[in-house]
């Protein structure tokens, strides 16, 4: 949606070039720093989360091409709609009948196991009864301490999911209003059909 609104320019060039590239590895760079085992477990969590954040996105902007492209094929062609008085066709069931923008969910979701297997960082948790000095005894005894990484290391680990879905909302929200200048009252009328916008009974 960048380059079709804003144009190809200094932002985006900068941004595919820079700002990807290096903000959105800081994760990485700390965990080469600061490894942590996942073990089989984890890591069946972080690739199902992924496959998951893929699944969605994949199939709803699918579903939506499919639409648009062959309205009678069988996958498709129970869908509802609304017909707007510019011709098109607002999705209304299916996918986009859960949130007007969930393949952003889907995007989302896609960007939590790069992320997560941080875990804490910054922070080591240590089992009951280690005595470490200067711990913090959880209810259960586990004790945390501080790592060499100290309380900075959530900060970079975790800017990534956070910097993510605030750029997706504020896409979310530039699409919400071209939308609305373009189909007015059809889209009020989409809006109260389809009430979230990307998270499905949150927002």
């Amino acid at each position: 949606m960048d380059i079709t609104t804003d144009g190809f320019g200094m932002m985006l060039a900068f941004g595919d070039i820079v700002w990807v590239p290096y903000v959105y590895s800081l994760q990485t760079r700390y965990l080469a720093v600061h490894p942590v085992s996942l073990g089989p477990v984890g890591l069946a969590v972080m690739l199902s989360l992924i496959g998951l954040g893929f699944y969605i996105f994949r199939s709803a902007n699918s579903e939506k091409n499919n639409f648009r492209t062959n309205p009678n094929d069988p996958k498709v062609s129970q869908l509802k709609y609304i017909q707007t008085k510019k011709g098109s066709k607002l999705l209304i069931s299916g996918w986009w009948g859960i949130a007007r923008h969930i393949n952003y969910l889907g995007d989302w979701i896609q960007s939590w196991p790069y992320c997560l297997p941080t875990g804490l960082a910054g922070y080591q948790i240590l089992s009951a009864g280690a005595q470490a000095e200067g711990a913090f005894v959880m209810r259960d005894g586990r004790e945390v301490v501080q790592g060499e990484a100290k309380g900075w290391g959530m900060l970079i680990t975790y800017f990534y999911i956070l910097y993510f879905a605030i750029l997706l909302i504020h896409r979310e929200r530039r699409d919400d209003d071209k939308c609305h200048r373009k189909y007015g009252e059809d889209w009020e009328k989409y809006r109260k059909i389809v009430r979230y916008r990307i998270i499905p009974g949150i927002y």
